[in-house]
């Protein structure tokens, strides 16, 4: 038997049995990705990635050929890790910790049956495959919000370039005959991956080097946001002519489409000004086959004696060794209920009007806003105390924070309707029974109106204030008391004309002095 042709049966048998394992192991993870990350508009580009990373490998198979391969215990460095991080992620519900997690215990099997010359040839399209997962929410949301923010200031200010008056309030621009919500689709993210993902490319096929495909790639960062702006500035124009059609449908998406086109026009035209500028000449894609068929064809040693090629796989000591700790991952994951056990809790529907000297009227949050926020149950209210002083008090319960659902923090809502967060920090507030509770705490501040607003994360008997306390948390808890429900208590106070901030201050407390008692009921601890 040919030597080429055992190295084959054997690299195709082992391939299969670990891409069996890792699909078997990753399949909830990558349905979700598939079926609801990518499914939104922001990141489905993301559909067209595979069959991108696949043609690479593809081009790259003539070098691999003629490389030899040296098995390697390093690829435990990733590997390891890598499970380390499924846990954490299936755990914890972040969905990007899984992604990357399959990245690592993918990219460290390669590392280890193909060693590091191999792993090189082939890190150019490793790398590509990490844009195929989107950012965890929390950074997502924060992401979103500057580039939705930033966008919307510079289309205000082209359109007042152009004559026409336009005032922003966060995300919302007022036209005067109408008012334009800059939402998360036109937020510039959108055009923001794309454009960093051609930087790339451009760089990589057309070989320009690695300071000139940095430059390439950081500048696609501001063009995504320029480029939008215009787009919001050019339906803000084009609104007084033909009405709102130029901001819905058709109309939309072809804008969006070409200005992604004019975006990656100018993309290129920056690649082209690079090359005359370093006098670079030379434009090269793909592999010098020349060369490749030059180098000489590498052999392996042939199997032992009498071993039979299909099965000398099993004989590899780091094959059985991944192979074992995979089937350990995949049997514990199956066998040991993880399943979430919340304690009962009454339901937000009975929550009091009257709390104190504090009585309130329900408010009620759209169908489609409570779907895109996860929300288990929610309450808000608008409560007045006995001198009318209004305060507005709401509550998000999760049941469940894995798989996609995770709590929003008003740093990453309350701006995009044009509040600046002033004077932000940690308070703690003492409590007549009890520890007391430290709350976030910031003075927002828009036009000439300013609110004071206190914020925190009631999660399993713990008071919480930021987003990476609550996902450490989660993972623990998860681990040991197989919970992960959570809840976001805000309340806000405007600050009325001629009013001191300490008696907004003053009046805030009184509110969460009266309702922290009654939550302990219908958020368990």
């Amino acid at each position: 038997m040919k030597i080429e042709s055992f190295i084959s049966a054997k690299g195709i048998i082992r391939f299969a049995i670990s891409g069996l394992l890792l699909g078997t192991l990753y399949y909830s993870a990558f349905h979700w990705l598939i079926n609801n990350d990518w499914a939104r508009e922001d990141y489905n580009y993301a559909y067209l990635l595979p069959f991108l990373v696949i043609y690479i490998f593809w081009e790259k198979r003539g070098l691999l050929k003629n490389t030899p391969s040296t098995h390697s215990w390093w690829g435990l460095i990733l590997f390891l890790p890598g499970i380390l991080l499924f846990w954490f992620g299936e755990l914890a519900g972040e969905l990007f910790t899984l992604y990357i997690s399959s990245w690592c215990v993918a990219v460290g099997l390669l590392w280890l049956h193909l060693g590091w010359r191999k792993l090189k040839i082939i890190s150019f399209p490793l790398f590509t495959a990490l844009f195929m997962f989107p950012p965890p929410s929390f950074l997502n949301n924060k992401l979103t919000l500057g580039l939705k923010l930033i966008s919307s200031q510079i289309g205000v200010a082209m359109v007042q370039w152009y004559g026409m008056s336009a005032h922003r309030e966060g995300n919302v621009i007022d036209l005067g005959f109408t008012q334009l919500q800059v939402a998360d689709a036109c937020s510039g993210l959108r055009f923001f991956f794309p454009l960093i993902i051609m930087g790339v490319l451009l760089a990589y096929f057309y070989k320009t080097g690695i300071w000139k495909g940095i430059i390439l790639t950081i500048s696609a960062i501001p063009l995504s946001v320029l480029m939008n702006s215009l787009r919001i500035a050019l339906t803000g124009i084009l609104y007084q002519y033909w009405g709102p059609k130029v901001a819905q449908d058709f109309f939309h998406g072809f804008s969006g489409w070409l200005v992604f086109m004019a975006s990656f026009a100018l993309l290129f035209g920056e690649l082209w000004i690079l090359r005359i500028a370093t006098c670079n000449k030379t434009i090269l894609t793909g592999e010098n086959a020349a060369a490749i068929s030059a180098r000489p064809k590498v052999t392996a040693d042939a199997p032992g004696s009498g071993s039979s090629p299909w099965f000398a796989f099993a004989k590899e000591p780091r094959f059985l060794a991944s192979a074992t700790i995979l089937v350990l991952t995949l049997v514990i994951f199956q066998t040991i209920d993880f399943r979430e056990k919340p304690p009962l809790r009454k339901p937000f529907s009975q929550f009091p009007a009257a709390l104190g000297q504090w009585s309130g009227t329900r408010q009620f949050i759209g169908q489609d806003v409570v779907a895109e926020l996860d929300l288990t149950d929610y309450v808000m209210m608008d409560y007045r105390n006995g001198s009318g002083e209004p305060v507005n008090f709401y509550v998000a319960y999760y049941q469940s924070q894995r798989k996609g659902e995770s709590i929003h923090s008003p740093e990453t809502c309350l701006p995009g309707g044009g509040w600046n967060f002033r004077q932000a920090g940690a308070m703690t507030i003492p409590l007549p029974h009890g520890n007391p509770i430290t709350v976030k705490r910031a003075v927002m501040e828009k036009g000439g109106s300013r609110q004071l607003v206190y914020f925190w994360f009631p999660a399993r008997g713990r008071v919480l204030t930021n987003a990476y306390e609550l996902k450490l948390y989660g993972f623990w808890d998860a681990l040991t008391r197989q919970r992960t429900d959570a809840a976001l208590v805000r309340v806000i106070t405007p600050v009325l004309s001629g009013e001191s901030l300490e008696k907004a201050e003053k009046r805030l407390q009184n509110m969460v002095l009266a309702a922290h008692p009654v939550l302990q009921e219908y958020i368990p601890n």
